[in-house]
């Protein structure tokens, strides 16, 4: 494994402005972004990539970005709502600025097939239940209710959000292509992906049959081949343990929270290709 750079690897990274992520989702990288992100930002590369993009908890935290960027998630609801973002988000904001936070058109959007929708209507969808859902969750969403605040979706905070989230996806290339397929075609040497699949025992979260236990196994051997450098975020578990011994592996620590439900502590793992204790 490499983990020293050479000269032609040095960039110049460019200030971004950090923004939260739009919506929330399961697995989101609130906490764990702030020990996530630095280590990022010490590894010299000039692509920086994302295969398992969610509502990007980690690529919109970040502080600096090289001169080339990719997302990619297999989600097309997802990839949809950012296309529509980064290309038409004054249509998206009049779309939403006269919704409110009901548990009945939240129902009713869940009941809406997207592919009857046009691409704007599909991102307004998406947008709307993901900010309504309890907990984040992506899989089997119930309306989120918490009497101790105001409601989830506020269109006077979320529509600058929206033009915050344009600005900051100009120029970043959109995919929605299988995890292997994005990798392969964006490695390069000076490449760094930042991965952050499905953890283990949760390959369902996210939709039956989008992950297996399977593609820990070919991930670690796509991997193993890739020129670029990768840091990933997993949970820590002996199967994982196992599965990716042959690259640095670093504890770290997070808190797990969901809907109204006190924080537990949890052990995660950072597994790279680049010696992150020397960082």
């Amino acid at each position: 494994m490499r983990t020293e750079s050479t000269k032609k690897d040095i960039i110049n990274f460019e200030s971004v402005k950090p923004l939260n992520p739009i919506a929330p989702y399961l697995g989101g990288k609130r906490l764990l972004a702030k020990t996530i992100v630095p280590i990022i930002e010490k590894i010299p590369h000039n692509i920086y990539c994302e295969p398992f993009m969610g509502m990007g908890g980690v690529f919109f935290r970040r502080k600096q970005k090289p001169k080339c960027e990719a997302i990619n998630d297999i989600n097309s609801e997802i990839i949809n709502m950012f296309r529509m973002v980064e290309k038409f988000p004054n249509y998206l904001a009049d779309m939403l600025k006269f919704k409110v936070c009901s548990r009945m058109e939240f129902k009713q959007m869940l009941a809406t097939p997207p592919l009857l929708l046009t691409e704007l209507e599909r991102a307004v969808r998406y947008l709307y239940i993901q900010k309504n859902a309890f907990g984040g969750n992506t899989q089997h969403q119930a309306f989120g209710l918490d009497l101790g605040r105001t409601g989830r979706f506020v269109p006077e905070k979320l529509i600058p959000q929206i033009q915050d989230l344009h600005q900051r996806l100009a120029g970043v290339y959109i995919e929605c292509l299988p995890y292997q397929d994005f990798i392969t075609r964006y490695d390069r040497s000076d490449t760094l992906f930042y991965l952050d699949p499905p953890y283990w025992n949760c390959e369902n979260d996210y939709g039956r049959g989008v992950f297996s236990k399977n593609d820990f196994d070919e991930l670690a051997k796509l991997l193993k081949r890739i020129k670029g450098k990768f840091i990933m975020s997993i949970n820590d578990v002996p199967e994982i343990r196992c599965i990716f011994k042959a690259f640095y592996i670093k504890e770290v620590q997070t808190t797990y929270t969901t809907g109204l439900q006190p924080g537990k502590k949890a052990n995660e793992l950072l597994i790279s290709n680049v010696d992150l204790s020397r960082l």
